[in-house]
């Protein structure tokens, strides 16, 4: 195993933060595999998990078992994980700009279109790395004013040349659920199962570019743009990435996080980045695969205390209650009702509301919504 320190750039006299990375395995090997933790700071399951799986990482490299390279962030957002307010974790949004640290991640097809439109061949796998290169170009020629920025070009500089990324995230209260782009899933299906996800959701673009999304979709977006332009070069989807939600913020528990650990170790092993005897055979699949723009999310009408009716990973029916919104000055009970059949996945933590607040999130299997599909 190999340790790097990477500064990020610093903010302000006397204040220096650091992003830590793993490395297992030998570059160049064989498929890379990048896998982080924590992007959002306060999302904590995906830390435990990273924890165990860095110890299963260390025993498989000393016995030889490591065919290729896996890279592994387990505090993904240094910055996030220092920020407080009144006591209460701030992680999700930079207190200086607001801005979420999972978006607007550079647009990597565009960056690069122009660059590799007239070098690719015939040959699929030396386009990969001709695109590898150019991205990786395009990453050392930018320059970050901003500590922000300089963690996102840090991220994307140790994950861009992937052949698979994972983002460990969590929800609110939730149960496991997995996102990834639709050029994705059938690669990635596998691990989903491993996993034991119980809603799986699909998007071509969810919009606003999560770092996930940044590094798959310059693939698809790329080849979409060079077919445009009249090149029929061959370009493989050469990055498949996820967003992966570890159920909700308090379910951080050795026993999950190792259950979790142990699942990602056996799809390693599936894919043979980890070598041994037999590999796992996929399990059968908890859930199907459903649309991002079918999943319905649901808002408070009115203000007033919470109380659930469903819970995470319950099976609703349209028009069964989720929960009720109890004004107690005027004695009212506001009913919250499923707009459509699927499984209730997450739902929020704090039990009081005000009008228009987020309350939860049902996977419907028919899409129907349009434009960012990803909320802030």
């Amino acid at each position: 195993m190999q340790r790097f320190d990477h500064p990020l750039l610093s903010p302000s006299l006397g204040s220096h933060k650091t992003l830590t990375s793993f490395h297992f395995g030998q570059p160049g090997s064989g498929r890379k595999i990048y896998i982080q933790a924590s992007l959002h700071a306060e999302e904590l399951p995906g830390m435990l998990t990273a924890h165990h799986l860095r110890a299963q990482l260390e025993a498989a490299e000393a016995a030889g078992l490591i065919r290729g390279e896996i890279v592994l962030v387990p505090v993904a957002n240094p910055i996030g994980l220092a920020q407080r307010l009144d006591h209460k974790p701030m992680g999700r949004f930079e207190l200086d700009t607001s801005e979420n640290f999972n978006r607007f991640y550079p647009d990597l097809a565009s960056a690069i279109v122009e660059v590799v439109s007239g070098a690719l061949t015939d040959d699929a796998s030396a386009n990969v790395q001709l695109v590898r290169r150019a991205i990786g170009d395009y990453l050392q020629s930018w320059t970050p004013n901003t500590e922000l920025q300089s963690l996102r070009r840090t991220l994307l500089t140790l994950s861009h040349d992937a052949d698979y990324m994972l983002d460990l995230h969590c929800d609110c209260e939730a149960v496991l659920h997995f996102y990834t782009e639709e050029p994705c899933w059938p690669q990635l299906a596998p691990l989903a199962h491993f996993l034991g996800s119980r809603a799986t959701l699909l998007a071509r673009n969810s919009g606003n570019r999560p770092i996930d999304e940044c590094l798959s979709s310059a693939w698809w977006q790329l080849s979409e743009k060079l077919a445009a332009a009249g090149n029929s070069k061959p370009l493989p989807q050469g990055c498949c990435s996820t967003t992966i939600e570890l159920r909700g913020e308090l379910d951080v528990s050795h026993a999950w996080a190792q259950q979790d650990a142990q699942a990602i170790v056996n799809w390693l092993q599936y894919i043979g980045v980890w070598t041994c005897v037999t590999a796992p055979a996929v399990p059968a699949a908890l859930c199907e695969a459903t649309p991002l723009a079918g999943s319905e999310t649901l808002y408070a009408r009115s203000p007033g205390m919470v109380v659930f009716a469903a819970v995470p990973g319950q099976t609703l029916k349209k028009g069964d209650l989720v929960a009720e919104i109890i004004d107690p000055i005027a004695k009212h009970t506001a009913p919250v009702l499923a707009g459509v059949d699927g499984v209730f996945y997450a739902r929020i933590r704090d039990r009081y509301i005000t009008t228009g607040g987020e309350l939860g999130k049902i996977a419907g299997a028919k899409a129907f919504r349009t434009g960012t599909l990803l909320g802030d």
